[in-house]
């Protein structure tokens, strides 16, 4: 079962730091992000994500994020997506449990926490046996999937992001997978593929930062890097490599935040440091 869910956080880099960890879970599927109480509260009634991650102890206390969230969405809804509440304070937990959250994650969220989660989960999912399954199969249309292509490809491929750059009627589509990284020339931005073709969108870099979401992170004033394609980072030089390619992307301090995020998301994976 694939869960929605979202994530309310005055921390841009917080956010980003959940939605890493969470991304690697395939039964986890993100919506979108707020940074403010009232953000957060529209988007939850507008998308109704099965799940929404909230910090209830804000550094900036004029967002108003808080646990009186969860009772406001009480006002609107019958059912109430299952709150996580993520944050550094300990101290709040009792709180939290009286507003009958579901799960309570310390800062920084680790992939273990997301994995003990997920199977509190599944073990609330209604059980069916085996006879019931048979029926239910037998009842329902299931179209043809080619014996070739592994199921866990096919949810990639569904999750798929199409660009659509356009000009004069030309609609030119590019999987967001096949983006390297891009680069900002004035008012327009050149987009570098794996396969070392450019296309030139005449939209801003400031443009593509609001419009994709991990695995792109702006690492400098001219480049956005999809983390997918780092070979290699050097701190010390404050540059990354693209896989395959002679290519070296610069990262300012301004951006450095984002480059310890991509540091810590690979340490999250299949990982073995030497």
């Amino acid at each position: 079962m694939i869960y929605s869910y979202i994530i309310i956080d005055d921390k841009q880099e917080s956010i980003l730091q959940t939605k890493s960890v969470a991304d690697s879970f395939l039964e986890l599927n993100f919506l979108n992000s707020a940074n403010n109480y009232e953000d957060g509260l529209n988007l939850i009634l507008e998308l109704n994500p099965d799940i929404v991650f909230l910090e209830i102890d804000p550094k900036d206390k004029n967002c108003n994020l808080s646990l009186s969230l969860i009772n406001e969405l009480y006002r609107y809804l019958k059912v109430v997506p299952k709150i996580i509440v993520t944050t550094h304070r300990k101290d709040l937990a009792f709180d939290a449990i009286q507003y009958c959250v579901a799960d309570y994650i310390l800062k920084p969220v680790e992939k273990i926490d997301f994995i003990k989660f997920i199977l509190k989960l599944k073990k609330l999912e209604p059980h069916e046996d085996r006879g019931q399954m048979v029926e239910k199969i037998e009842s329902t249309i299931i179209p043809e999937i080619p014996v070739c292509v592994p199921q866990q490809e096919l949810v990639s491929q569904e999750k798929s992001f199409v660009l659509c750059i356009k000009s004069y009627g030309d609609y030119r589509y590019i999987n967001a997978k096949d983006i390297s990284y891009l680069k900002a020339d004035n008012n327009s931005t050149d987009i570098h593929l794996y396969n070392g073709e450019i296309v030139t969108a005449f939209k801003t870099l400031k443009h593509f930062e609001g419009a994709l979401s991990f695995p792109f992170l702006r690492i400098h004033n001219s480049y956005i890097v999809n983390r997918n394609y780092i070979a290699r980072i050097h701190t010390g030089n404050s540059v990354c490599y693209i896989r395959n390619s002679a290519v070296k992307l610069p990262f300012s301090r301004t951006y450095k935040i984002n480059i310890d995020l991509i540091i810590s998301e690979f340490a999250n994976g299949n990982y073995l440091e030497i």
